[in-house]
């Protein structure tokens, strides 16, 4: 973890990328540095490969939908967006069993809409993919503070 991201974020109950009571899930939780960037990791093991031994590229792509979303939590952990466009690149193989290290980062937010970019580093420092991102405000009938609450949408002790 990146030493000044060190605010934790919330997980929800369900959530596949940080649903604490998600069976299926990958049981991530996130940090942040409460100004522009946060940070996750992750061991993926073979419940979540495509090619044998080698993890999916949407698991990867999951990962980096939500650490570059959660750029626009810091702060307010009740502000949630919406994915718009993803432009992901993958630049290396991921294999199995392999410790990531996701960083999304802040580029804009102004108003209902934001950009933001991430990466999903290797252990060696190398960039196995990386994405950009816009963002939109959840239309603030599907983010009722009653709906987050039945999320199960909390910040979980270390």
């Amino acid at each position: 973890m990146s030493s000044d991201c060190t605010h934790k974020q919330p997980n929800a109950s369900m959530c596949f990328i940080c649903g604490r009571d998600n069976p299926f899930g990958l049981h991530m939780y996130f940090y942040d540095n409460q100004t522009d960037k946060v940070v996750g990791n992750i061991t993926p093991d073979e419940r979540y490969q495509g090619y044998p031994g080698v993890v999916h590229g949407g698991i990867l792509a999951s990962i980096l939908d939500e650490v570059i979303g959660r750029v626009a939590m810091i702060g307010d952990h009740h502000r949630f967006m919406m994915t718009v466009t993803l432009k992901v690149s993958y630049r290396l193989p991921v294999e199995v069993g392999t410790p990531l290290h996701a960083v999304g980062e802040l580029i804009k937010l102004r108003g209902r809409i934001g950009k933001a970019s991430g990466k999903i580093y290797l252990p060696d420092g190398a960039v196995a993919c990386e994405a950009e991102m816009t963002l939109a405000d959840m239309p603030a009938e599907i983010a009722t503070e009653s709906r987050i609450q039945s999320l199960g949408w909390r910040v979980d002790p270390d």
